[in-house]
Formats: C-alpha cells, structure tokens, sequence
C-alpha cells in the first residue's frame, strides 16, 4: 500500500487522489501539487516580531514605551519610559502581538512598533 495522501489544503477532505503531478481533491475541485503542501508546513512557523528598532522579541523579554499611548476609559496614558516585563508574544489581533501587564492599568494588548526592547 501506498504512503497516506495529505488532507486537502482547500477543505481538509481525506478524499484527495493523484492525477499525473497534482493532488485533486474530488469534494471541493481543488487542485495542488505535492511539493507546495511540504513547503507549507515548514513556513508555517511562528512569524519573526520585531520592536520599534527592528530587535527581535520573544516571549518573557522585557520592553521599553518609546511613545506616550493613550487608554481608552484613563485620564493619563501608558508615558514613555514605562517599563513591561515578561512579555507574550500572540497571534495579531487588530495590529496588536503583544500581551502584557502594565502596571497602574492591567492586561493590555500592545502594538510591537510601540515598544523597544530593554
């Protein structure tokens, strides 16, 4: 017997069968070669974020405010030169890949072209 044919990238269908070069995958239509699946699943990799200067960050490091941010529901802002530590690093959402705590305001999500690493 054969090696397992992969899942439909399209539709995640176990169906897919080999026509000549490709893979097709009878319930949606879709058409891939093999060889693109592979290199899918080796770039599939956490994305590389990066701070202000263009440091790279990862889970746990310490960052630096370079700019005053405003709070939403705060008189005062986040000042620059406050310091965060332990941060973690998540998928973006609405720009944001930070999530911290800051202290004086709680559990924040911070954009990491706000920040410099300390």
């Amino acid at each position: 017997m054969t090696d397992a044919l992969p899942l439909c990238p399209e539709c995640s269908s176990e169906h897919a069968y080999e026509m000549g070069a490709l893979l097709v995958c009878p319930m949606c239509g879709h058409e891939w070669s093999p060889s693109a699946t592979e290199s899918a699943d080796e770039t599939d990799a956490a994305p590389v974020v990066k701070d202000a200067v263009g440091n790279v960050l990862s889970d746990g490091d310490t960052v630096v405010v370079t700019t005053t941010i405003k709070v939403k529901g705060s008189p005062q802002g986040i000042k620059a030169g406050t310091k965060v530590r332990g941060i973690r690093l998540i998928d973006p959402v609405n720009g944001h890949d930070i999530d911290c705590k800051v202290d004086g305001f709680g559990a924040m999500l911070l954009k990491s072209s706000l920040v410099k690493k300390a």
